[in-house]
C-alpha cells in the first residue's frame, strides 16, 4: 500500500551470500541502500521470543531484505495446502467435467487446415548419414553388439588369496576356553577313607555359605560302579560351564612394560649446575634474640640484620665483624637497603614507623652525598594532606644515623589513591605495627605494609619529595607482602591466597595469580621480571611463569615445615627458600630466552646449620648481589653465610 514504506530489493536474481560481509543487503527502488536489521539474538533470546511471542510460529525472514515478515492467514493456508500436496488456488477444481474438444465425430471443417510438411514424406538425409556411420563402425569392429547375460550364479572362494602362514588378527587375539579342573580322589566312587567327611564335618559343610565351601559336593563311597546313582547336579554344572565359556572375557589386555625409572624426568646432575652455595663459611653472632630480617648493600660489602632484641646490626660481610649496632626501641620486622648504589640509605620497620638510616659505612663521599641529598629537600608552600607524617631526626637521633622517620600513626585524611579516586575523607591509620618495607629499583620510592585489614595496609612513599600516598581504595584481604617489578611499572601485592599484579601507570589490575596454597608467607621476583616464586606456611613453594598461566607452573614441596622466606639471585640462576625445619634449600632455576622452553627447576643443595628455637628455624634468606653466596638468619640469634 502507499502508506507502508516499499522496501523491495532491486538487486535482481543474485545469490544473497554476496552481501554477507556488507552492512546492507541491497538497494530499494530509489537506489538507496537497504541496511540489514541488527541481529544479535542468542539462543536464550530466541527461546524467550518463542515462548512470549504468540506470532512466532508464523514469522519468517525475508532473505532479500533480511526483515522479519509475519504471514497472513491466507499465506498460512497456502503453505498448509502446499504441504498436503493440494493446489495453491482455492478456487481451482481438479474434478470439474472435461470439455470434449476433439469429438469422436469427424467434422467437415478440420481444426487446422495447414498443408503437411514436405519433410514428413521424404526420407531424411541426416538420418541416412548417421545410419551409414554406425554400419561402418560395426563393420570395422569399433561397435560390438551386447553379449547376452548369463543367468548362471557365480561362486567364489572367500579365503582363496589368503596366505596360509599369516597369523590373522582373530587368531592373534584368540583366548582358548578355560579348561575344567580334572577330578581328584574325592570325586571317586570309592574314595580313600581320609577323603570321606565325618558327621561334624558334614554338619559344618552344610552350615557354610556355598561360596565358602572348599568342595561343592560331599564325597560318597559305593560298593561298585553299578551302584552309583545319577548325578543330581549334572544339568546345573553343565549350565555353569556354558556360562563360563560364553562370559569368558575374550579381549586380551596388552600389558605396557614401562620401566619406572623412565617416568622420572631426567634432571642434570648438581655438579653440572655449579656454582651454588654448599658450605657454611661464616657465622655472624651478636644478636640475643630472633633475627627476623636481612638486607645487603648494593656493593655486597655490608650486611644489615634486624632482630627482636630491638637492635639493628651492620656487619662487614667478609669478616663477620659487627661495624655498628643501632638500638631502635622496638622489634625490627623488616629491613631494606636502598638498591641505588649512589645512595647509602637503609629503611627499617620498627612498630608504627619506618626509619630511614644512613649507616655511614664505606665511602665517605657516598654517605656524605646521601646526607646532602636529604638536606636539599625544600618543603612545599602549602602543606599537603597525606596518610603519614614525615619527621626529621633530632640531634640525638642524627648522631645515631637516623635521618627521617615516617610515622604511620598520624590520624587525619588520606591522599587520593592511585587505583581510582577515593572519597574525600579516609579513615585514620590504625596503630598496627608495620611488617614490611621494600624499595623500588631506582631507589626513590619505597612501599610499606601495615598489619591491618583496612584499605591503608599498603602505602607508597617518595623519599625525595617526602610524600606518601595510599594506592588502594578498598582492602582486598590481609596483605602479606608487596614488591616492585624490577623493570616494568608493575606492583605485586600478595594476600593470603592470591598475588595481584597492578599496573602503576594505567592504575589497573593486570593479573591475579592463584597460589594454590593456604597462606602465602613470602614472595620474590626473578630479575628478568617474568617469573615469581611464593613461599607459604603450608610448606609449599609455588613458581609462577607470568607468560604461561595465572596458576603455578610448578609446586615444590621440599620442606617439611612452613616456609618463612624465599629469594632469587640477581645474576645467577639460583633461588633459595628458608623454612621452620631449620634448613635452606638452594635450587637451580634457569629461565630461558626462548619462550617455548619451560624453566628448568632443580634442587641442588640442602643447607643446615641453624638450631630450632621456639619451633622456629630460618626466618629470612638473602643472596649476595654478585657472588653465589646465600645469607640466612634464624631464630637461634645468628646470621650464617653459605658459600
Amino acid at each position: 500500500s502507499s502508506l507502508l514504506q516499499d522496501i523491495r530489493n532491486t538487486v535482481g536474481n543474485i545469490p544473497m551470500e554476496w552481501y554477507q560481509d556488507f552492512p546492507h543487503i541491497g538497494y530499494n527502488l530509489e537506489g538507496k541502500r537497504i541496511y540489514k536489521p541488527i541481529r544479535n539474538k542468542d539462543e536464550l533470546d530466541k527461546f524467550l521470543e518463542k515462548m512470549e511471542n504468540p506470532d512466532y510460529w508464523r514469522t519468517v525472514q525475508d532473505k532479500m531484505t533480511g526483515a522479519d515478515i509475519k504471514l497472513t492467514d491466507e499465506q498460512v493456508d497456502l503453505v498448509h495446502r502446499l504441504q498436503k500436496g493440494q493446489f495453491g488456488d482455492v478456487r481451482f477444481d481438479p474434478y470439474e467435467p472435461a470439455v470434449d474438444f476433439f469429438t469422436h465425430e469427424v467434422m467437415i471443417h478440420p481444426v487446422t487446415n495447414r498443408p503437411a510438411d514436405k519433410r514428413s514424406f521424404i526420407p531424411s538425409l541426416i538420418e541416412k548419414e548417421k545410419v551409414s556411420k554406425l554400419v561402418h563402425a560395426i563393420k570395422m569392429g569399433w561397435i560390438k553388439p551386447r553379449k547376452p547375460k548369463e543367468d548362471t550364479p557365480t561362486y567364489y572362494d572367500l579365503w582363496a588369496h589368503e596366505d596360509p602362514n599369516s597369523i590373522l588378527g582373530r587368531h592373534k587375539m584368540h583366548v582358548p576356553a578355560p579348561k575344567m579342573k580334572l577330578p581328584g580322589h574325592e570325586e571317586s566312587y570309592n574314595p580313600p577313607p581320609e577323603y570321606l567327611l565325618s558327621e561334624e564335618e558334614k554338619l559344618a559343610w552344610e552350615q557354610q555359605e556355598p561360596a565358602e565351601r572348599k568342595l561343592n559336593f560331599v564325597p560318597q563311597q559305593y560298593r561298585c560302579l553299578r551302584a552309583v546313582p545319577a548325578y543330581s547336579r549334572f544339568i546345573q554344572e553343565r549350565f555353569e560351564r556354558c556360562l563360563d565359556l560364553y562370559l569368558c572375557p575374550r579381549q586380551r589386555k596388552m600389558r605396557v612394560n614401562v620401566d619406572p625409572e623412565d617416568l622420572i624426568p631426567k634432571l642434570p646432575k648438581p655438579r653440572d649446575l655449579q656454582p651454588f652455595p654448599t658450605t657454611q663459611a661464616l657465622v655472624y653472632r651478636g644478636h640475643t634474640s630472633l633475627v627476623r630480617c636481612l638486607s645487603i648493600s648494593p656493593s655486597g660489602q655490608w650486611l644489615a640484620s634486624g632482630s627482636d632484641d630491638c637492635t639493628v646490626r651492620f656487619w662487614e660481610v667478609c669478616t663477620a665483624r659487627c661495624m655498628k649496632t643501632l638500638p631502635v626501641g622496638g622489634v625490627v620486622k623488616s629491613i631494606a637497603w636502598n638498591p641505588n648504589p649512589t645512595v647509602c640509605l637503609v629503611a627499617i620497620c620498627v612498630e608504627q614507623s619506618v626509619l630511614l638510616v644512613n649507616p655511614c659505612l664505606g665511602d665517605k663521599l657516598l654517605y656524605g652525598a646521601t646526607d646532602q641529598l636529604l638536606e636539599s629537600y625544600v618543603p612545599p608552600e602549602e602543606e599537603r594532606v597525606q596518610p603519614v607524617q614525615w619527621v626529621a631526626a633530632t640531634i640525638e637521633e642524627h648522631s645515631k644515623g637516623i635521618r627521617l622517620t615516617v610515622q604511620h600513626s598520624k590520624p587525619g585524611r588520606g591522599a587520593a589513591p592511585l587505583m581510582g579516586l577515593a572519597c574525600d575523607r579516609l579513615p585514620p591509620c590504625s596503630l598496627q605495627a608495620l611488617k614490611q618495607v621494600t624499595w623500588h629499583g631506582k631507589g626513590d620510592y619505597f612501599a610499606s605494609v601495615v598489619s591491618d585489614n583496612s584499605n591503608m595496609q599498603v602505602l607508597i612513599h617518595q623519599t625525595s619529595k617526602r610524600w606518601s600516598q595510599n594506592p588502594f581504595r578498598k582492602s582486598k584481604g590481609l596483605v602479606q607482602c608487596v614488591l616492585f617489578h624490577p623493570i616494568r611499572p608493575y606492583f605485586f601485592v600478595a594476600t593470603q591466597r592470591y598475588v595481584r599484579v597492578y599496573n602503576l601507570l594505567k592504575q589497573e589490575l593486570t593479573k591475579k595469580l592463584m597460589a594454590n596454597c593456604k597462606w602465602v608467607s613470602s614472595m620474590a621476583i626473578h630479575p628478568g621480571g617474568d617469573n615469581v616464586i611464593c613461599g607459604s606456611y603450608d610448606s609449599k613453594l609455588a613458581w609462577f611463569d607470568l607468560d604461561l598461566s595465572t596458576r603455578p607452573y610448578q609446586l615444590l614441596r621440599h620442606h617439611k615445615k612452613a616456609l618463612r622466606s624465599v629469594a632469587f639471585h640477581k645474576h645467577y640462576p639460583l633461588f633459595a627458600s628458608g623454612s621452620d625445619d631449620g634448613t635452606v634449600i638452594v635450587c637451580h632455576g634457569m629461565v630461558y630466552n626462548d619462550l617455548l622452553q619451560n624453566p628448568l627447576l632443580v634442587p641442588v643443595k640442602v643447607l643446615k646449620g641453624h638450631a630450632l628455637t621456639l619451633d622456629l628455624g630460618v626466618l629470612d634468606v638473602l643472596f649476595h648481589p654478585t657472588q653465589p653466596w646465600v645469607f640466612s638468619s634464624g631464630a637461634d640469634g645468628t646470621v650464617r653465610l653459605f658459600t
